[in-house]
């Protein structure tokens, strides 16, 4: 690529070039690396197709590519990625939203369409780039939240998310060991735990092992340790009537479910699936006394 091609020839090239390394989104990929370097969207890209790229633009896309067939994610690349429609920013230090975790938004949205509180206060443990708080903030403007994270550097982009996004005067963020530091009571509690099995972790795509942080995957030997922590704490914040909605990895509905009911809470929501038909989501309720 270095004959100063079009935008069109540029996105053909990159194309087959990720194609024939086995990127299954080569298309895609290629059209959002020269969107990036051309400062050009879909229509823009469509338009501008003979467009020349300059030579500082054509090095990018250079570098992104070498990126790119090294395993790195686009979302890396481009250092942000869309969840729930809106626009986050994402570090080292935080896992790239993936459309799996918008069950938990979708689960609790239904929650809180079912409840009478005007000011519902929502809590996200382990909240990372702070997508699932923001998502739920930005679709129920009467709400409040809190997010913790033990990473300062993911507090930091939660934060500037929030900021981004014009929700930072309904939301905190607390730097905590899941939610050691809080005292609440909370309507609902939200959380997209470490639920990998340690020993599980190498086998996993390369664009996640090498590029998410792990201790944001590692759930232990058993995949567990995040919810044997998360659940009781979540006994004890959650007002009564209160809900917990976490995402699980496949197969862990029973035990997860087991988890909650052995702190007290009901699990009589179904479990909800993602567009894969695997179940994401499991929800507990903390009676009302």
């Amino acid at each position: 690529m270095s004959d100063a091609p079009t935008i069109a020839s540029a996105r053909r090239r990159l194309a087959r070039q990720f194609q024939d390394a086995g990127i299954e989104s080569a298309a895609l990929d290629a059209r959002l690396l020269v969107g990036e370097v051309s400062g050009l969207d879909l229509t823009g890209l469509l338009i501008q197709a003979e467009r020349i790229l300059t030579a500082e633009e054509n090095e990018r896309l250079q570098s992104f590519a070498a990126r790119r067939l090294r395993g790195e994610p686009v979302a890396r690349i481009l250092g942000m990625r869309e969840f729930w429609g809106l626009p986050f920013e994402l570090s080292a230090d935080t896992l790239v939203p993936r459309p799996d975790t918008e069950t938990i938004v979708e689960a609790a949205l239904a929650i809180l369409a079912e409840r009478s509180s005007l000011a519902p206060r929502i809590l996200d443990i382990g909240t990372g780039s702070g997508a699932i708080l923001l998502a739920l903030l930005h679709e129920c403007p009467d709400a409040v939240g809190v997010a913790t994270d033990i990473s300062l550097g993911a507090l930091r982009t939660a934060r500037g998310n929030a900021q981004r996004l014009g929700l930072a005067d309904r939301a905190c963020f607390v730097a905590c060991d899941y939610a050691s530091a809080l005292c609440g009571p909370f309507d609902l509690i939200v959380s997209n735990p470490p639920y990998i099995p340690g020993n599980e972790i190498a086998a996993l795509d390369r664009e996640v092992r090498d590029h998410d942080p792990r201790r944001a995957l590692d759930g232990g030997d058993d995949g567990l340790d995040a919810y044997r922590k998360i659940i009781p704490e979540s006994v004890r914040l959650l007002q009564p009537g209160g809900v917990l909605v976490v995402e699980i990895g496949q197969g862990q509905e029973g035990d997860v479910s087991a988890l909650m009911q052995a702190s007290g809470l009901t699990v009589s929501d179904p479990f909800r699936p993602d567009l894969s038909g695997i179940f994401r989501a499991v929800t507990g309720r903390l009676a009302v006394l």
